[in-house]
This record gives structure tokens, sequence and C-alpha cells, in this order.
């Protein structure tokens, strides 16, 4: 007699994944997904796709999924949170699409405490353009707009997205994550389900910062590119729990 050891989660369509091999989207929308169908939120909860690598993000989730223009999704979700208050809303951006153009998006939303939850895929990289320099990209970090890789001098140093948006009194949790093996992704989980389950007591704003590998970009193969961001992206963006207050 066959066991089933193992089934797709509820949260996710039967649909193809068109990202490349090695990218960490599908770990995370796997994450969501399973922590949606946990909560029983699949046939209510709206999510809010971002324009980059995971703009069909919609094709895969089997929740009501919108589309926003590039780096509005929080205020998109700022709209449909307010006017549907009790069910969870996400959005699920990746570095280029909050970090730059929707930067003033995501601070103000964080600023405002609204009532949803982010999930922020950190690859340090524009990934669905062809590899130019993000926000989060790491200092001597090689991308096609940085050929010779990025420099404190001319760009900036890298963005802590994370830390940034913790000075605000409306973000009520954040933690990065990682998902390079089990056990991090275990975490990473752990603190998917928090960030919704905080949401759905709505205390605030909560964050899921996700350090994911990009080999296409990096100019890498998987195993290579999962070694890199352990060595390379952990040390500037160390894991754990950046925030989490409790609401009187």
């Amino acid at each position: 007699m066959r066991k089933t050891i193992y089934e797709k989660s509820t949260g996710l369509q039967d649909t193809e994944l068109h990202y490349c091999p090695g990218c960490s989207h599908g770990i995370v929308h796997k994450l969501v997904a399973e922590t949606l169908a946990e909560m029983n939120a699949v046939e209510t909860a709206i999510g809010v796709c971002p324009v980059g690598c995971s703009v069909f993000a919609g094709n895969y989730f089997a929740c009501d999924m919108i589309e926003a223009a590039h780096g509005r999704a929080p205020a998109v979700a700022t709209a449909v949170k307010r006017t549907h208050p009790e069910v969870p809303v996400f959005t699920y951006q990746g570095d280029g699409d909050l970090a730059s153009i929707g930067a003033a998006e995501i601070v103000h939303a964080a600023m405002r405490g609204e009532k949803f939850t982010t999930i922020f895929i950190n690859n340090a990289i524009y990934g669905m353009t062809g590899g130019q320099m993000a926000p989060t990209t790491l200092i001597g970090q090689r991308a096609t707009t940085a050929p010779s890789g990025r420099t404190a001098e001319q760009a900036g140093n890298p963005m802590r997205v994370s830390e940034m948006l913790a000075t605000l009194d409306g973000l009520v949790y954040a933690e990065r994550v990682c998902v390079t093996d089990i056990s991090h992704l275990m975490k990473a989980k752990r603190a998917i389900k928090k960030a919704f389950t905080r949401q759905m007591n709505n205390d605030g704003f909560t964050f899921v910062e996700v350090l994911c590998s990009c080999p296409t970009n990096w100019g890498m193969d998987i195993k290579e590119a999962n070694e890199w961001l352990i060595s390379h992206m952990i040390p500037y963006y160390p894991l754990g729990v950046i925030k989490d207050v409790e609401v009187p």
C-alpha cells in the first residue's frame, strides 16, 4: 500500500513555476502558502504582487492576488486591509521593488502601523531586469551597472531595510531569515506564521525579510550561490528577530 509522504500545499495552484533553477522564490512561496493553509485562510487571504521576478505570483498562490504598480504594493495593501480588516493581507516584494522605487510606500505603511504583512525577498540584486545593482547589493558585489563591484563612495552602503523600518513605532514585528537549508527553512516558516498571526491580532505592521539566492544574476551555480549567501550576505544582514514588541 502506498503512503503519502508529501503533498503540495493547498495554498498553491497546480502551476509550474517560471523561476530560474536555484532561485529561492519557490521555497518562500511554499512557506507562505503552507502558513495560509494552516490558518484556514486560503479562501480569504489577499496578496499583492510586485513588479519583479515574482510579478506572476498571482499565478501560483491559490488565494486572491492583486498586481500593483512597481513599488506600490504597500499602498494597495493598505487600501485592501482597511476595507477588509477581517482577512489576512500581505505583500510579496523583492529588494528592487520594495527598497528602491517603493521605499516611500513601505516606510509610510510601517510608520502608520498598517495591519498587513510584508514578505521581503532580499537577493541583493535586480533579478528580472538583468542583474543591475540594487539598494541591497553588497560592497564589492558585481552587477551589470557595477561591473567592478559596488563601492560606498559611488553608491553608498547597502540598505538594511529591516533595521530601518524597526525604528518606526507602527512596525511591531520584524525578523530576518534565510532558506539555505532545512533548519533555516523551518525558522523562516515560524517567522512567517508569527507575522501573519500578529497581523490577525491587529497588533500592527509585520515584516519578514528573507535572504535569498539568485544564481543566474550572481553568475554562480546553485551550491556556490548558497555558500556565497551564507559567507557574504549573513554577516552584513544578520539573521534573527529585529523587533518584536507587545501591544497593550
